[in-house]
């Protein structure tokens, strides 16, 4: 039951009308039944989805039954999965209808991904597949196209992506459907999502967390998401976990997350089941959006969720072979698997197919029935294949000039407390259209100034309820994945800070997304989106009081081996290089981007316009650390990182000192994906400037943030590579000081002056004749340095004062 009512005044104004629309709908609700007319339309809708979806899986030829099945009109390959589809098939006509009936806006969320035969026949019996696709119009030409290809390299794939209009999501990995679905309706009013969670699914840590998600909508701003649990028994090959929890056990689960439950199980009348209870959640969200949106909001208000208890391949085939098909997990995929060679089971075929006595419900022309018309959507912005918010509902953000917020060169800022206050801004102008979303981490990793004029939205605390905010702070990684994810495709901007060991824990999740992206920037129809933005920071090297399990700058490779329309990699070494990055990369469109850099105070080496020239080229030469401006050097050396830079820069200082005759050039990348090899990725540079950079025959010595075997793989390719040396994380310290960390990993400015002085050795006659001395000096540094760390556990006192070049 919905808890207690509080007397608060709504903190954002939102449109006037919203409180009487809500009103209007209500009633309409309440005095609506399903007529005989339309139950009769329903059923035939859900006949004609689940033949086609029948169909699309097993027949090349003789599509409509004209006559008796032959093994040659079976394909030769059967794919698809048809357990989930009857279920999948009776939540779309029951949504259809009730848009219809009362002009809802609705999106239609799948988790049984595999379970897109009930999605696609169902878009094409309303008209959306063929808006997208000519070849799949409503007539007979078009019919055999849809049966014959799918699940073929000529046709579309099984399992629902991005190429089934109406998606924003792909279930290639189970969990996350449900997060995805309450990301969508965040900022987004008047929407609806009715997300199906199948049973299988609904075993996934990352679903089982996605349930507290209503804690984190506040009704008064955002839609909200109807779950559907499709209870249906069984998964590949071995009952589910919810399949075998009765009623009770069911309803007791979901009352303590903090639902109101409906259970629909009566197989007899379920349309009148499933209506009476899609009509009673709609009712109960809008109650609950009113009261918020009058300034009364309701304390843990009781969502509404469904049940649907269906069997698994339900109007499927029986049993076969002695063997029960329909209700066990012999109908997940293909019931009858031998239906081209074995005459049983194509005698089994005909007699499934012909249950649904598809000549009563399409026409000789292959259109279906106006009676089945009857029960879908007039408008076409209304139907789910065709909602414009999954598919061209992006909204460019309202942007600062970051330059206003650029600190003093020459001066020790936190990067993280320098974006924060661009984030702050960035939030002002943009109330309703950027969010962040971030484990528990965000005061720790130094982004508190982001929260100046917001806050965080959580619902089920007295303290926060009602009061909006921009930021979602969840200590689930998948679920701030979800988030940001039905955010993102649904037309938004989103920020996911983390610390960089944990930001690895959705690695699957991320590159499941890029894939889904992918496949809709090769449609011809899907507009871009905005990127998805990942802030790295409490990084490995400088993760303070934590210890080994906090160390892992892993998820930069898992970015690069993306493909190159979508990977974006950027080390910015300071706190104004960052600030143009982000400004950069929250403008951008379509990428997958990863900004890593220091929560802590680390010099500023470039003013705003410095950094903004900086970080245009990817990478540039840092002639006050260099030698001669950087002219003809003997050794390059490269720093890719915040405090790796540092150390590079230090050792050219020492080196400065302690051998004058070797000449050095300071380089900088603050853009990863210039380094690889020529036409590979956009940003990659050409030879020519790569050797401007580098030069073209000295070595090249890189101290890199993250593991060394990333690098060495990006410059795969690139001529003359038996001069590059690189150091980077080695899976080395655990807890101690920062710079025991740097000289642990090989990437201490000592360690960086033995690689210049070794390679400089090669060319520079004056440099070798010191080389032992010189390497045999800076190891005794290394050891000493150890050795003064380990007694007085901390580093010496002047280990981060910026040093001179004068």
């Amino acid at each position: 039951m919905p808890g207690e009512v509080i007397d608060r005044p709504n903190p954002k104004a939102e449109p006037s009308h919203i409180p009487d629309l809500v009103n209007q709908l209500q009633v309409q609700l309440q005095e609506t039944r399903l007529e005989e007319t339309d139950y009769n339309a329903l059923l035939k809708f859900r006949r004609a989805a689940a033949y086609l979806a029948a169909a699309m899986i097993f027949l090349q030829d003789n599509v409509l039954l004209k006559q008796n099945l032959k093994h040659e009109d079976i394909k030769p390959r059967l794919l698809g999965h048809w357990g989930t589809c009857p279920g999948l098939i009776l939540v779309y006509s029951h949504l259809n209808y009730i848009i219809r009936k009362h002009n809802l806006d609705m999106l239609y969320v799948v988790g049984p991904g595999h379970g897109a035969p009930a999605i696609l026949a169902s878009l094409w019996l309303e008209g959306s597949l063929e808006k997208f696709y000519p070849q799949y119009s409503r007539d007979m030409d078009g019919l055999h196209e849809l049966i014959s290809t799918f699940s073929t390299s000529a046709g579309l794939p099984s399992h629902i992506n991005a190429e089934t209009p109406g998606a924003i999501h792909e279930g290639g990995e189970l969990g996350y459907a449900l997060a995805v679905s309450f990301g969508a309706v965040m900022d987004n009013p008047d929407m609806i999502v009715t997300c199906v969670v199948g049973d299988g699914e609904a075993e996934t840590g990352p679903t089982a967390t996605s349930w507290h998600a209503i804690k984190y909508i506040d009704p008064a701003e955002s839609g909200a998401v109807l779950p559907i649990l499709h209870v249906n028994g069984f998964k590949i090959s071995e009952r589910t976990i919810y399949g075998c929890m009765d009623n009770k056990e069911l309803v007791s689960l979901f009352t303590g997350y903090g639902y109101q439950v409906r259970i629909v199980e009566n197989l007899d009348d379920i349309d009148a089941d499933l209506h009476s209870s899609i009509m009673w959640a709609v009712g109960e969200i809008h109650k609950i959006q009113k009261a918020a949106r009058s300034g009364k909001p309701i304390m843990k208000p009781r969502w509404p969720m469904i049940v649907l208890r269906t069997p698994k391949g339900w109007s499927g085939p029986k049993e076969l072979h002695g063997s029960f098909i329909e209700g066990s997990f012999h109908s997940h995929q293909v019931p009858l698997p031998n239906a081209k060679k074995d005459k049983e089971e194509l005698q089994a075929l005909q007699k499934w197919l012909s249950s649904y006595n598809p000549h009563e419900l399409f026409t000789e022309t292959g259109d279906i029935i106006d009676e089945i018309k009857s029960v879908i959507p007039l408008d076409d912005s209304k139907k789910l294949g065709q909602r414009a918010e999954a598919y061209k509902g992006y909204r460019a953000p309202d942007l600062p000039d970051w330059q206003k917020f650029g600190v003093e060169k020459g001066t020790q800022q936190s990067a993280m407390k320098t974006i924060g206050k661009f984030i702050d801004q960035v939030f002002t102008q943009n109330p309703h259209g950027v969010r962040i979303f971030s484990p528990d981490e965000l005061e720790s990793n130094k982004l508190d100034a982001a929260l100046a004029h917001t806050g965080r939205n959580f619902q089920w605390d007295q303290f926060s309820n009602a009061k909006g905010g921009r930021v979602i702070e969840v200590l689930s990684e998948h679920l701030c994945q979800g988030f940001m994810q039905g955010y993102t495709l649904t037309g938004r901007v989103g920020i996911f800070p983390s610390y960089e060991s944990f930001l690895g824990i959705i690695h699957t999740m991320m590159v499941q997304y890029a894939k889904f992206n992918k496949m809709a920037q090769e449609t011809t129809w899907h507009k871009p989106v905005s990127s998805i933005n990942y802030i790295e920071t409490s990084t490995w090297a400088r993760q303070e009081h934590n210890g080994f399990s906090h160390q892992n700058p892993s998820f930069i490779g898992a970015v690069l081996r993306l493909k190159p329309t979508a990977a974006r990699v950027y080390l910015p070494p300071d706190a104004n290089t960052f600030l143009t990055t982000l400004h950069h990369c929250l403008k951008s469109k379509n990428y997958v981007n990863l900004m890593v850099g220091s929560k802590q105070p680390t010099p500023v080496y470039l003013s705003p316009e410095e950094a903004e020239s900086h970080c245009r080229a990817g990478a540039s030469i840092w002639r006050f650390c260099s030698t001669d401006n950087g002219l003809d050097p003997d050794v390059v050396l490269v720093g890719i990182g915040v405090e790796v830079m540092f150390e590079v820069i230090y050792a050219a200082a020492i080196l400065r000192k302690r051998c004058p005759e070797l000449r050095v050039r300071v380089v900088n990348v603050t853009d990863l994906m210039i380094l690889e090899k020529e036409g590979l990725h956009p940003h990659a540079l050409s030879t020519e400037a790569f050797d401007s950079l580098f030069g073209t025959d000295r070595p090249i010595h890189f101290n890199y943030h993250g593991y060394p075997g990333e690098l060495k793989g990006l410059l795969f390719g690139r001529p003359r590579l038996d001069r590059v040396t690189v150091e980077g994380y080695m899976e080395e310290g655990s807890t101690t000081t920062p710079f025991d960390m740097m000289l642990l990993n090989r990437v201490s400015r000592y360690h960086v002056a033995q690689a210049a002085v070794i390679g400089a050795s090669r060319r520079n006659e004056k440099v070798q004749v010191r080389q032992h001395e010189l390497v045999s000096e800076f190891g005794h540094n290394i050891v000493e340095t150890r050795k003064y760390i380990l007694a007085n556990r901390k580093d010496p006192d002047d280990t981060y004062e910026m040093p001179s070049f004068e």
